[in-house]
């Protein structure tokens, strides 16, 4: 070790000198990772399917959130591979130099996408990199900023982690406005290119403070034999049920990325006189955390402290209730959504009031706790194992959302043909008869592929089915007319004005928005919730009225990235100058669990684990660890 480099901290009662670079690498860095999460969904969602010069099929909303979850549920795994990396081999500062080099990698991947090759190839690659990269220094940059304290200036410890997270959210405040506008406007390059710039310049802010830094080294052998003691056993186990609360918290709490996200399309974006785009509304997350932090740490903690002790676990309680209590609110403004209104975007900004201060009392005392019981030698394994609760909580959600996919029986169909044949014999054709659930063609069940360039572009029925489709949505189409171009409510169709189709199914009718709704039936299986069902969706296309001119006009150009995408690929959306009633036809690919159910499940599995949390917060007796 360089002999200008200390092991040690530094026996004075003042702030280390290395934290500044800690915290300006952290900002940048956070910038970086939550700038390009941000906009992952909606770009899945909206932009994926027209990048390689062609239109594709779109990513459905379910799917996105599913492979959100999955991708963030990794970032929060591979903590694990670093924190064995950085105690058992590199020690922390090399740990974080070597895998942030990986990182900036995973953002030019991300960038070069529509470039060359292929671009979801490139998307995975892309994420794959940021998980091994953002994932691998968490932990260890988390206990490398509690290595630069000792028993001196150890009082100052909360207050740095605080502080830490306040960087987080400084940098990630920032970029949650700014990705979602260059996505909007200059397309993925920018967007995704710009966190890319970022992350290098963290990694270069990381380097310079290389000798500030108090560089404590890799504990070698000495991390199994602490790993294995009576010592580190008992204190993996008496966290890891808490780490499993944690995780609970964080199967919700990230999804103000995904389904809160996919929520926000469907409201009254209007705030403030600002029109926001639907990805933006996550910045009110790091902004409350700025004002949340010392508002907390100097007035709610201290006078709550005097009606109770209120110890790091009791935090983390009160937080676990008030998740339940966000999610509540969430319920029920998807209950409107579900009732065809368009709540305004301000009731969703009060349900991030209340999680963001749960995200307080839970993810930054988590953090703090974890790390002072943690021995010695086993401080970045246990930020490892404090950060898998993260990883649990986002394959549960992950998950539940692949579960309650319900497949669809023309890409299935579809797969089938183009397996089947040569994909260049498709290229010029118009339409291809799929057999359907009978497998013979020429009958009720048959499904008509259109085609687009050898890619299915949209389904069809044979006349009799169709007919049927066609005559309820008639039925809906003639009632909202009748009210002002409003979707009628659920209660005024009943299944005798909408008729059956050709196999004797009830055609259900369901409002998905406040311009959209869905006829539904059991289809030729005669079985609700299989990939056999058939329906119609209805789309409310209002007259587009002026733009009103705003500020940022000066700086982009005069038409969006999807608008120009659009009319370069021939999918652009029409400006109507009256109001539209469009129709698409599906078979499958809806979901189980939907709507106001969704949320509901969320909302009261989590009540029900704050209530399982008591007990266990009693029993639990803690034994701090701090570094010498």
């Amino acid at each position: 070790m360089n002999r200008e480099i200390s092991t040690v901290p530094i026996d004075s009662p003042l702030m280390p000198p290395g934290i500044p670079y800690i915290i300006g690498n952290e900002a940048a860095e956070r910038f970086s990772f939550y700038g390009m999460r941000a906009i992952l969904v909606v770009f899945m969602t909206k932009y994926l399917w027209l990048m390689d010069g062609r239109a594709g099929t779109a990513v459905s909303d379910a799917a996105a959130t599913e492979h959100y979850h999955n991708f963030v549920a990794w970032v929060y795994f591979t903590p694990l591979l670093g924190a064995l990396l950085s105690d058992i081999l590199l020690g922390k500062y090399r740990t974080i130099m070597l895998l942030s080099i990986v990182y900036c990698l995973g953002h030019a991947a991300l960038a070069c996408m529509d470039l060359a090759g292929n671009s979801p190839n490139w998307l995975i690659a892309g994420l794959v990199l940021i998980c091994l990269g953002s994932g691998g220094i968490k932990p260890c940059v988390s206990a490398h900023v509690g290595d630069q304290f000792g028993r001196s200036n150890q009082h100052l410890l909360s207050k740095i982690y605080n502080w830490f997270y306040f960087s987080i959210n400084f940098g990630s405040f920032f970029s949650t406005l700014l990705t979602p506008w260059l996505l909007e406007w200059y397309g993925p390059h920018w967007a995704f290119g710009v966190p890319g710039v970022l992350m290098a310049i963290a990694t270069f802010m990381f380097w310079m403070g290389r000798k500030k830094f108090i560089h404590v080294p890799a504990g070698g052998m000495k991390f199994f034999r602490e790993l294995f003691s009576v010592t580190g056993l008992v204190a993996l186990a008496k966290l890891l049920p808490l780490f499993l609360f944690i995780a609970l918290f964080w199967a919700l709490y990230d999804q103000t990325g995904s389904s809160w996200v996919l929520q926000a399309e469907h409201m009254n974006l209007n705030f403030m006189g600002i029109t926001w785009l639907e990805s933006q509304i996550q910045a009110i997350n790091p902004i409350l955390i700025l004002v949340y932090i010392p508002l907390f740490t100097f007035l709610v903690y201290p006078l709550v402290h005097k009606v109770f002790p209120l110890t790091p676990l009791r935090k983390i309680g009160i937080g676990l209730f008030l998740v339940a209590a966000s999610f509540a609110i969430i319920t029920l403004i998807q209950s409107w959504i579900d009732a065809g209104q368009r709540p305004s975007v301000a009731w969703q900004l009060l349900a991030y009031l209340i999680i963001t201060a749960a995200e307080i009392m839970i993810s930054i005392v988590g953090l703090e706790f974890s790390y002072t019981q943690a021995p010695k030698n086993m401080k970045s394994l246990v930020m490892a194992f404090y950060l898998l609760a993260v990883f649990l909580g986002n394959i549960f959600t992950a998950q539940i959302n692949h579960f309650i996919q319900i497949p669809s029986s023309a890409d299935e169909q579809f797969a089938a043909l183009v397996a089947s044949q040569q994909p260049e014999l498709l290229k010029d054709a118009h339409n291809a008869i799929l057999p359907g659930y009978d497998k013979i063609t020429g009958t009720e069940d048959d499904l008509v592929a259109r085609l687009n360039g050898g890619a299915l572009k949209s389904i069809e029925f044979p006349e009799a089915t169709q007919q049927a489709l066609d005559k309820a949505a008639q039925v809906v189409i003639t009632m909202a007319q009748s009210q002002k171009n409003k979707l009628p409510q659920v209660d005024q169709l009943s299944a005798e004005k909408l008729g059956r189709d050709p196999w004797g199914n009830p055609i259900e009718y369901a409002i998905t928005s406040q311009n959209s709704c869905r006829l539904i039936s059991a289809g030729p299986d005669k079985t609700r919730g299989t990939k056999w069902d058939i329906g119609l969706t209805i789309q409310i296309t209002q007259p587009a009225g002026p733009r009103e001119a705003s500020w940022s006009d000066r700086f982009h150009p005069h038409q969006t990235w999807l608008e120009n995408r659009g009319r370069e690929l021939g999918v652009e959306t029409k400006k109507e100058s009256s109001t539209t009633y469009d129709k698409s036809y599906f078979s499958g690919g809806q979901t189980k669990l939907e709507g106001q159910h969704y949320y509901r499940f969320f909302t009261v599995l989590m009540l029900v684990f704050a209530v399982l949390y008591i007990p266990f917060a009693m029993l639990y007796r803690p034994k701090a660890y701090l570094h010498e």
